[in-house]
């Protein structure tokens, strides 16, 4: 599978990112740590150096915990997660599903789980 440029926007479109996927939509999974299975939201893998905002910069805010190795991006107006850079590999992003461009996540059930909960970096 080849490298797939996406655009991605919160939910009133203050925030707009593009990302490359090294694996397109293939690799669209959800987390169970204390953090994301909160969230909820599937995320698909983006090459940390490459993924970058078009828009809204200054709309984004930061969340971080634990570790704070993961970095947490949410719109400060309408409140939706875009992504997050990866504690697993912060090489990489995590691009929410639901805010790219023409994708429904209902489409691409079943989505798999990773496990956070037992997460390498918290031993």
């Amino acid at each position: 599978m080849s490298a797939e440029q996406v655009d991605a926007r919160c939910h009133c479109g203050a925030v707009h990112i593009r990302a490359t996927l090294p694996h397109g939509l293939a690799d669209a999974t959800r987390c169970d740590c204390s953090f994301c299975r909160r969230r909820g939201a599937a995320a698909v893998t983006a090459i940390a150096s490459e993924t970058t905002v078009v828009k809204g910069a200054e709309n984004l805010a930061l969340y971080s915990f634990g570790t704070h190795t993961a970095q947490h991006y949410f719109c400060k107006t309408c409140g939706i997660y875009t992504h997050h850079r990866r504690r697993s590999d912060p090489s990489q992003c995590g691009v929410n599903l639901g805010c790219i461009d023409g994708i429904n996540p209902r489409d691409h059930e079943p989505i798999a789980w990773t496990d956070g909960v037992n997460h390498s970096s918290d031993r």
